[in-house]
């Protein structure tokens, strides 16, 4: 009889600690994540009327957090000072509009899933002659550091015929343009389209001057920090079917 319920105590204990483990399958570790991000990129991430950090970017992981189950601490420090904070591993994890391209790939970036699918587009003054890539041959176009815009514009110059200055942040970059000193700057499509709507910018996207696209990733620098990638992505997937992802979006760009 005694040997009968030891059995039953051990098979009680042992069917405990499954539930225990199962329970904590895909969910953090305890461990409180650092996450840089850019100042200024609105809509995906930026300071509104309130004083409260808040963007398309934000807003995502949030939501990946609260379905995850994970703490976070999102750091604002700039795009160069964001991804120098994580490959110094001052900070876990990148979340700042940053396009997956091979060449970060190669550099040692480790991508989540594309949470969204930007273009790059030039941007040109108001009452601008520029119409076409050609019209920009022997003038400047102001990119910002490290960017697919920057991507965009060097992979044109030489065929086009421009140059091309480097600024590290949008803001600067704009004024640039502008001010008249260069003739055109390249800033991802929806960033612009904000940045000119809620900025009052003079300044006008044309058409057909934009790239093909490419997707936006959560990115890690560090295989150390898989565990957390593996949980962007879980939760991206589950607020994309449950409908979350899709008011972020139409909250902030109306779609």
């Amino acid at each position: 009889m005694k040997k009968s319920m030891m059995k039953k105590a051990l098979a009680l204990a042992l069917m405990i600690c499954m539930t225990c483990s199962i329970a904590a399958c895909g969910k953090s570790s305890g461990k409180k994540w650092i996450v840089a991000t850019d100042t200024v990129f609105r809509p995906f991430e930026f300071t509104n009327e309130n004083g409260e950090f808040v963007g398309i970017d934000v807003d995502i992981l949030a939501a990946v957090a609260e379905d995850q189950g994970f703490e976070y601490e999102l750091q604002s420090l700039g795009w160069d000072a964001g991804v120098a904070a994580v490959q110094a591993g001052q900070a876990h994890a990148l979340i700042a509009g940053a396009t997956i391209k091979q060449e970060r790939i190669d550099a040692g970036w480790i991508f989540s899933d594309g949470y969204y699918n930007a273009t790059q587009t030039f941007v040109l003054p108001e009452g601008s002659t520029v119409t076409s890539f050609e019209d920009l041959a022997g003038q400047n176009v102001a990119v910002k550091n490290g960017t697919a815009g920057a991507d965009f514009a060097n992979s044109l110059k030489d065929q086009y015929g421009f140059t091309v200055t480097v600024f590290e942040d949008s803001p600067t970059m704009y004024q640039d343009v502008i001010l008249g000193n260069s003739a055109a700057c390249v800033e991802d499509t929806p960033i612009m389209a904000d940045s000119i709507k809620t900025g009052g910018l003079a300044l006008v996207i044309p058409e057909g001057m934009e790239s093909d696209g490419a997707p936006y990733g959560f990115a890690i620098m560090n295989p150390d920090n898989q565990e957390l990638l593996d949980m962007f992505n879980a939760g991206l997937a589950n607020i994309q079917a449950n409908g979350k992802y899709d008011e972020i979006l139409a909250k902030y760009l109306g779609e």
